[in-house]
C-alpha cells in the first residue's frame, strides 16, 4: 500500500502541473454543532506548523521530505478549519452550544479556553494520516492553567486518494477533541 499511496499522490501532484482544475477539501468534524447553553468553550488560537499552513495538501514522502499537492486545496484557512471542527467536536462531546472560535467578542460568556499548537499534520506515504499537537485549557477568567497535555495519533487512510487523507485527518481532530473533552470533564 506504501508505494501505491505514493505512486498515486505522485500522479496526482504531477496532473497538477498540467492545468488540471483544482479540487477543494473541507475537514469534517464528528457530526452537527449543539445548540443551546451549557459551558463557555473557546477554541484558539491554534497554530499549525509552517509547511502545513498552506492552501495545499501536504503529504510526507520521507523522513525530512514533503510533497506539496499542487492542485489539491483546502477550501478556505486550514487554521480556521481546524478551529472549526475543534469547536464542534469539543461543544459535541462537551454537551454544549456554547462554543466560539478565537478572536470571540466576550470572553465573560466563556468558562475555559483551549489553546492548539499543531506541530505535525500530514498524511504520510505509509498510508496513514498523523498528527501531533500540544494544548492547553485555560480556566476563564484570569486564565488559570487547568491542564497542559500532547497528543500524537495516526490514523490508517481508507483508499488511496485525498478524499480518504482528509477523512482521517478529520478523525484524528476527532479523537484529539476527544481527549481534550476527558480533560475538561475530569478537572
Amino acid at each position: 500500500m506504501k508505494k501505491n499511496l505514493f505512486i498515486l499522490l505522485l500522479a496526482f501532484a504531477l496532473a497538477g502541473c498540467f492545468g488540471r482544475a483544482p479540487t477543494f477539501y473541507l475537514l469534517s468534524a464528528e457530526g452537527e454543532a449543539p445548540s443551546g447553553g451549557g459551558v463557555g468553550i473557546g477554541v484558539g488560537p491554534v497554530s499549525l506548523a509552517e509547511y502545513v499552513d498552506r492552501e495545499n495538501l501536504v503529504i510526507q514522502t520521507g523522513p525530512n521530505e514533503i510533497q506539496i499537492a499542487e492542485s489539491h486545496l483546502w477550501a478556505g484557512d486550514l487554521d480556521a478549519s481546524v478551529k472549526r471542527v475543534l469547536a464542534v467536536n469539543l461543544g459535541r462531546r462537551l454537551n454544549t452550544g456554547n462554543v466560539q472560535t478565537y478572536p470571540w467578542l466576550r470572553e465573560s460568556e466563556l468558562d475555559y479556553q483551549v489553546v492548539v499548537d499543531i506541530r505535525q499534520f500530514v498524511a504520510g506515504d505509509d498510508g496513514y494520516a498523523f498528527v501531533e499537537a500540544a494544548w492547553r485549557v485555560y480556566s476563564l477568567p484570569g486564565s488559570q492553567l487547568v491542564v497542559s497535555d500532547t497528543f500524537s495519533g495516526k490514523e490508517p487512510i481508507a483508499a488511496e486518494d485525498y478524499a480518504s487523507v482528509v477523512a482521517a485527518e478529520s478523525k484524528l481532530l476527532g479523537r484529539l477533541s476527544a481527549e481534550i473533552a476527558g480533560k475538561i470533564k475530569s478537572n
